[in-house]
């Protein structure tokens, strides 16, 4: 995803795709509800329907919709990652967003974070960032940080990672890309949708800081050579989140058009547990897998990673 792609862009494509995902996280679009029409949707974000039939391509091959011919696109499941309900601790079933808004009202923000890519990450990074921006020129109480520290760890681009990759029925016919030119196109693409959301996050924390509303903001990202097989947010000595990655076959759409059938993982659909601190007892199983995964952390952080 690191060149241009669909009608006006990639950014165009991305912008009605994170705003669709949105609405399906938050309700507006509902569990067995139809999104509205093709046409409909190109009106309103001023794109073509090429774009919009793109993207509910993506979100069907991601799991969110289904779509029939002369039915419409219906959505059959929510992003997990993408919810925005607060949640009373110490509910095990967990989502990100409410996490991130946790560690977001402290005076001291300190999250590592091991993961695949970046996507889920900057989508309420960004959302956190327009909060204080907001809440700074409107202040109604709340606590905003004055000190951001984040240190991502991401798999190694010199990495072959086991996902994804092409699955293919037969030999390829004449004039089609091999498999070992579909995968190298495919690898690719995962490691833009990284550099891209990385360099979004990086972005949207760096600015509070440019204009004041954060003193101090600090931003490490290395790369260690691990193949991810599960994300882990971590809330240091306080709360952390675990999911592993689940391997499915879905479609993948290429820059060009192309749709390859792939086993793929799908981070936005991971399921999260939580884990708390009990200050009390440090033999706790919140509190010694903290503390284990925070050690595990560390050690790949200072021993293996090497600094982007």
């Amino acid at each position: 995803m690191s060149g241009e792609r669909g009608e006006g862009g990639g950014k165009e494509f991305e912008r009605v795709l994170e705003e669709l995902r949105a609405r399906i996280a938050n309700g507006t679009y509902a569990l067995k509800a139809l999104l509205p029409p093709q046409r409909e949707l190109a009106d309103e974000f001023e794109v073509s329907r090429d774009t919009v039939q793109r993207v509910l391509r993506e979100l069907k091959s991601e799991g969110w919709i289904e779509s029939r011919q002369g039915s419409g696109s219906r959505v059959v499941k929510r992003p997990i990652h993408s919810a925005t309900y607060q949640q009373v601790a110490p509910r095990q079933r967990a989502a990100l967003g409410p996490f991130i808004a946790r560690a977001f009202t402290q005076q001291t923000v300190k999250l590592d974070v091991f993961t695949l890519t970046s996507e889920s990450l900057d989508a309420h990074i960004r959302l956190q960032a327009e909060r204080i921006r907001l809440g700074r020129f409107h202040p109604q109480g709340e606590v905003f940080p004055e000190s951001i520290e984040l240190r991502l760890l991401l798999p190694s681009e010199l990495l072959t990672l086991p996902y994804p990759r092409v699955k293919r029925a037969g030999e390829n016919q004449v004039g089609e890309p091999t498999d070992d030119e579909l995968q190298r196109q495919l690898q690719e693409r995962l490691w833009g949708i990284t550099r891209r959301h990385t360099s979004s996050l990086r972005a949207a924390l760096r600015d509070l800081q440019t204009e004041g509303l954060v003193p101090s903001v600090s931003v490490q990202v290395r790369h260690v050579p691990l193949a991810p097989t599960f994300k882990l947010y971590l809330r240091r000595d306080t709360e952390a989140l675990f999911g592993p990655y689940e391997v499915v076959e879905r479609p993948i759409l290429l820059e060009d058009g192309t749709e390859v059938e792939a086993q793929d993982v799908l981070g936005l659909g991971a399921t999260l547990t939580r884990f708390v601190n009990d200050e009390g007892d440090p033999d706790s199983p919140g509190s010694v897998f903290i503390e284990s995964m925070q050690a595990w952390f560390e050690s790949c952080w200072n021993m293996l990673a090497e600094t982007a």
